[in-house]
């Protein structure tokens, strides 16, 4: 995949004539549907964490699941806490875990008390994938600075393909310029391209699009 062809493409979404203009930010999404691949094998699956050298354009809301220990750091650094002692409110009240599985993009979690977090969420938030993740970086320890997480967390993206064959991503905002956002499809493309076992004989489609816009295809 060349970056000219990306620009190309970009210009395109860009065309006031495919694109009207809306009262917010779009996001640009990258979609990649694969071809002779069994995903449902585990060596198949694609689970990846990718930071974007620009950002995503907007924010990653982060809740932070944590002990006494880091209490007082999740209050100050992130967007919302749950403590340990308040795991039960939790466990008993299905509607309220889900409602804060919804408002969250990553949840981080105290890794002395992850059987007490698995416990209390682990039914709610598995299935929807927002259980911390260690490939992540999500599990910490007890004694831990979390700001330096937090703000890696605010560029960084999931991409995962486990049940169907295909993923699509957010690579940025319309806000960004065509080769900042160039630049971030690149890097998630090359990940997902190492990822799979036939790199590009497993990929049969490329496409880029602004959230509200048709797909519009890459050369792969």
């Amino acid at each position: 995949m060349e970056k000219e062809h990306i620009l190309r493409v970009l210009k395109t979404l860009r065309d006031p004539a495919q694109n009207t203009k809306r009262n917010f930010a779009q996001t640009c999404e990258l979609i990649i549907n694969f071809k002779d691949l069994d995903i449902k094998k585990i060596e198949n699956q694609v689970e990846l964490f990718i930071a974007l050298q620009h950002g995503k354009g907007k924010k990653n809301k982060i809740c932070a699941l944590v002990g006494p220990e880091l209490a007082d750091e999740a209050k100050k650094v992130c967007d919302f806490s749950v403590e340990e002692r308040d795991f039960d409110l939790y466990a008993k009240d299905k509607r309220k875990t889900k409602k804060l599985a919804s408002q969250y993009d990553f949840f981080i979690a105290q890794a002395n008390i992850m059987s007490k977090v698995a416990g209390a969420f682990g039914r709610v938030f598995g299935p929807r994938r927002r259980m911390p993740n260690p490939k992540a970086g999500c599990v910490v320890p007890p004694k831990s600075s979390l700001e330096p997480l937090y703000n890696r967390l605010q560029d960084t993206i999931k991409v995962i393909a486990k049940e169907r064959p295909f993923v699509q991503v957010p690579v940025g905002t319309e806000k960004l310029t065509d080769d900042q956002l160039a630049e971030n499809i690149l890097n998630v493309y090359k990940q997902i391209l190492h990822k799979l076992p036939g790199e590009k004989n497993n990929i049969e489609k490329v496409a880029l699009k602004f959230t509200m816009g048709k797909p519009v295809k890459l050369e792969s």
